[in-house]
């Protein structure tokens, strides 16, 4: 800045010419340079006022804005800060194939405790406990009045409980919103479920995660919100599922079995429309895994996935189409049967020390004959016996999409001699599950092409490698359906659906080697219609003992069959099956013929 001298030299010498006084331009200047710096100053001090004046207003705005927003807003109660706000608590539900609800969210909260906040500990402990019987007074006044500032108490409550929570009037008792899975049908589809249970928590949302079945297979789809909320489709018809649940469960308790599981396939898609094993849980209130015993006793076990059984003469029809299909035999092909007979140090012998001479290739698989089938599996080879399990997938796990399936691993001979390809032959020296056994069922039996198993809804059929010719696919049909009119599963005859199936009973392995006499694995596995397969059922009982004779009886014959034909009875129409009459039945009575063997 320029400051103007006080006594300018040209005004000096200008007055001095004049005569006037020059002290007058010094008072002049001077009084003109202390007129600027005030109005300067003052300037100065009127911006800083406005800006002062603009933040109060700013202020007193904002507040006032805050004020009209909590006054217009629901009152709700005060949250400690936590770190939770990454946690997504939304997961998609879960539907049937014709989307019925099977597992779905629940709104519900959670009770915890902020110590510092308490009025009255120890009446709110003695209150708690009464509203909630599991709870004990003496440990949550400890807790109360211990070091801790925090507490869970209850990680879901029930509308009445949260009310009578609320009654107390305890304000250190606090609830927090969050979301619960639910599975609204209980019991049924509980092992395809699995169940879920929390994951990350905080006293306002909790992250929902899958720990069993389909729920942890497909934790990170049902978490995950790019599905929009899509619910996850699977094959099981929920009304189909419930029915064979009921079945089921009524012939495990007349058959006075242990456990029990069906497998319900439909044979061109692969789809499993029913799975059920026995016994199941509920989803809800999912229980605690054995930590002692036998797991396979545990209701958490899923028998038809996890469960690894020789499951006996109900392989024969394996044996029998692999050897039609190399061409080694046909159906009215003759083998010698004659029992019992030896490979090396080993005897080959029939149920209750029969001998049936010659018989037929479908009279092998109607008396169910070990000798003939092994005779057929000698001829084939241990080779290609091996080869053609494995194209049926009996070699390895199922890929079923739930997280147990790799559990169910078929269990094979160390080494496949000639002695395992004979008893392979007929259901014993390797053992697989269920879910195995119904897959390799509809790949012979749908046309002669390979079914994976799958609990996901499919837009169509699979369309598989080949693994038999259809013609011969149609002779195994043909020698199922005469398991049932005339052989081992006379049974599970069920007017109008033609049921083709096969018997087999094997005797349950000890834990240290050998057999028991007097416990069994009894499977029936059927295909109906067996003129134009849709569908393959597989029942399997563990430990079934039929006791209405002077004998108590084991066999599949006389305790799977019957249930197997009820089940099918039941879920036919449901699958939209109508009852048709056989065109090859005789229009006369037939007398039925009780089951013989296995």
């Amino acid at each position: 800045m320029i400051r103007t001298p006080l006594r300018p030299l040209a005004r000096v010498l200008s007055a001095r010419a004049k005569g006037e006084n020059v002290e007058a331009i010094e008072r002049e200047n001077l009084r003109r340079r202390h007129e600027a710096i005030r109005d300067r100053t003052r300037h100065r001090a009127e911006g800083r006022l406005l800006v002062l004046a603009l933040c109060f207003f700013s202020a007193y705005a904002v507040i006032g804005v805050r004020m009209g927003h909590l006054a217009a807003s629901e009152p709700s109660e005060p949250r400690t800060a936590a770190s939770e706000s990454d946690i997504v608590a939304q997961r998609a539900n879960i539907v049937d194939r014709n989307g019925r609800i099977l597992a779905t969210n629940l709104s519900t909260h959670s009770l915890y405790a902020q110590m510092p906040e308490m009025v009255d500990p120890e009446r709110a402990a003695v209150e708690l406990a009464r509203i909630f019987p599991d709870l004990d007074a003496e440990k949550l006044y400890n807790d109360f009045t211990g070091p801790r500032k925090f507490l869970w108490i209850k990680k879901k409550l029930s509308p009445e409980q949260m009310q009578a929570v609320h009654d107390i009037g305890e304000p250190g008792l606090l609830f927090g919103p969050r979301e619960m899975r639910l599975y609204p049908n209980g019991k049924i589809a509980s092992h395809i479920l699995g169940g879920a249970s929390f994951g990350r928590e905080g006293v306002h949302s909790a992250e929902v995660v899958g720990v069993a079945g389909v729920e942890k297979s497909f934790d990170a789809w049902l978490r995950d919100p790019a599905n929009n909320g899509a619910p996850l489709e699977l094959s099981i018809d929920l009304t189909v599922q419930a029915a064979a649940r009921e079945v089921l469960a009524g012939g495990m308790r007349l058959m006075n079995a242990k456990g029990a599981s069906s497998v319900l396939m439909d044979v061109r898609t692969g789809e499993i429309l029913s799975m059920v094993s026995l016994p199941d849980f509920d989803p809800n209130d999912r229980p605690r895994p054995l930590i002692r015993g036998d797991a396979g006793d545990s209701p958490l076990f899923n028998r038809a996935v996890q469960g690894v059984y020789e499951l006996g003469s109900v392989f024969k029809i394996f044996t029998a189409a692999q050897a039609i299909n190399l061409g080694l035999v046909n159906t009215s092909t003759m083998i010698e049967a004659k029992a019992p007979m030896r490979w090396g140090k080993f005897k080959i012998s029939e149920f209750q020390g029969k001998s049936y001479g010659t018989l037929s290739v479908a009279d092998v698989i109607v008396k169910s004959s070990n000798v003939g089938t092994a005779k057929m599996a000698l001829a084939i080879g241990a080779e290609r016996q091996k080869a053609f399990l494995g194209e049926l997938g009996f070699l390895e796990p199922t890929g079923l999409e739930m997280v147990e399936a790799p559990t169910g691993k078929p269990l094979l001979p160390p080494r496949w001699t000639e002695i395992s390809t004979i008893t392979i032959s007929y259901g014993h020296g390797l053992s697989s599950s269920p879910v195995h056994l119904a897959a390799g069922y509809a790949s012979i039996l749908n046309g002669g092409t390979r079914i994976r198993p799958t609990l996901l809804r499919q837009k169509g059929p699979q369309h598989g490698e080949r693994v038999v010719s259809e013609a011969t696919s149609k002779a195994a049909r043909e020698m199922l359906r005469a398991v049932v009119t005339s052989g081992t599963a006379s049974f599970g005859e069920v007017h109008g659906y033609a049921v083709g199936g096969k018997t087999g009973t094997a005797d349950k392995p000890k834990p240290r080697g050998g057999y028991y006499k007097d416990k069994v694995i009894a499977t029936f596995a059927s295909v109906f219609p067996a003129n134009d397969p849709r569908y393959v059922l597989i029942v399997t009982l563990d430990e079934p003992v039929e006791t209405s004779g002077s004998k108590p009886r084991r066999t599949a014959g006389w305790t799977a069959v019957p249930v197997a034909a009820e089940l099918i009875r039941r879920t036919a129409p449901l699958l939209g099956l109508r009852p048709e009459a056989d065109p090859e039945a005789a229009p006369a009575i037939v007398r039925a013929s009780l089951p013989q063997g296995d």
